[in-house]
């Protein structure tokens, strides 16, 4: 028998299904045009010697799991709660994090590896990471994981950037094109994931107050923690950067699709806008920090600029391959911060 569905649900299902759609769609166009900044070798390279992937999975299954577990035991949340910060905690990293960093000037390669990578091992980390840290709390449900919207995020990532990488190896020149309007393609689906996160949370309840300082919280510590792990690791800048914007972005579609799994449709009154509220946030501090890099970036332009000619390069141009836009010489392999001669 079906249950009780809550009022307006009917106008709310509507919705969901043209943004699912319309999400879908222009993912897999942006995902295509970020494709066509990889490069077979460098994708190669990111396997055979897979450092930076292998830092980024312990980030994104080591460090973000226990963070939510964290969370919830500090915030006191009830055990329904909990399992929602612990679903999120424990999802993969989503195609927002590819459209970041980008804008921050990442490694491409290494962040469309990450993502991949991320949400194949999905497939065994999320039931592992949930087993082990719900054992805490007695649960009234049985979690379902979603295996059929892990299979359906790995083709949508899959087969356009393989698309984009054959354009980008065939026609290089057209490729440089199609990255710029994938990179105004990605800006509208952060700004439609935005707006469509707001304007379904009111079909619902607020979220609990709680649960809203945690999901403004969450993704913050996800790329503090990311960026000092990839530091102590000794990667590159451009890596750091890449690393820390994978971590503290989930994939929240997935993170829904399990809720809806598990749950009830009252239970998920007030677990369903957690999730959104992550997604609006992570999306609003990914800017943040887009923002702040690239006025950094066009100071130091701006420095570069201004120095006389002939002058000896100082420690803080070091490296003027950091600010390529568009990353067509990027750095392959990792290496020790600090200052370069």
């Amino acid at each position: 028998m079906e249950e009780e569905r809550p009022v307006g649900s009917e106008g709310h299902d509507n919705l969901k299904l043209v943004f699912t759609v319309a999400s879908a769609v222009m993912v897999g166009l942006v995902m295509f045009s970020f494709g066509c900044s990889a490069e077979i070798q460098k994708l190669w390279l990111h396997l055979r010697r897979p450092w930076g992937i292998a830092v980024g999975l312990l980030c994104q299954f080591g460090l973000m799991p226990l963070t939510a577990y964290l969370l919830a035991v500090g915030f006191r949340l009830k055990p329904i709660q909990v399992i929602a910060v612990l679903i999120l905690g424990c999802c993969p990293g989503g195609t927002v994090s590819n459209i970041l960093t980008f804008w921050v000037d990442g490694d491409m390669d290494l962040s469309i590896s990450m993502t991949t990578c991320s949400t194949v091992a999905a497939l065994g980390m999320m039931p592992l990471c949930l087993y082990l840290y719900t054992r805490t709390w007695t649960l009234a449900q049985n979690l379902t994981i979603p295996y059929q919207s892990i299979g359906i995020t790995l083709v949508s990532l899959i087969i356009p950037v393989a698309f984009g990488v054959y354009v980008n190896h065939r026609w290089p020149k057209r490729a440089k094109v199609i990255l710029k309007v994938g990179a105004a393609a990605g800006g509208v689906l952060l700004l439609v994931v935005a707006v469509t996160s707001v304007v379904l949370a009111r079909a619902w309840n607020l979220p609990d107050v709680t649960l809203l300082i945690i999901s403004f919280i969450f993704p913050l510590v996800g790329h503090v923690m990311g960026f000092l792990l990839a530091f102590l690791t000794h990667q590159s800048w451009q890596r750091c950067r890449t690393i820390s914007i994978e971590t503290g972005a989930q994939n929240i579609q997935l993170c829904i699709a399990m809720l809806q799994l598990s749950f009830t449709a009252e239970d998920l009154v007030q677990l369903f806008n957690f999730a959104l509220a992550y997604g609006l946030f992570q999306v609003l501090h990914g800017l943040l920090m887009v923002a702040a890099y690239q006025a950094y970036k066009r100071r130091q332009n701006s420095k570069a600029g201004r120095q006389p000619p002939g002058r000896p390069e100082v420690c803080g141009d070091k490296n003027p391959g950091e600010t390529s836009v568009f990353l067509e010489e990027g750095g392959g392999a990792a290496v020790a911060l600090g200052p370069q001669s």
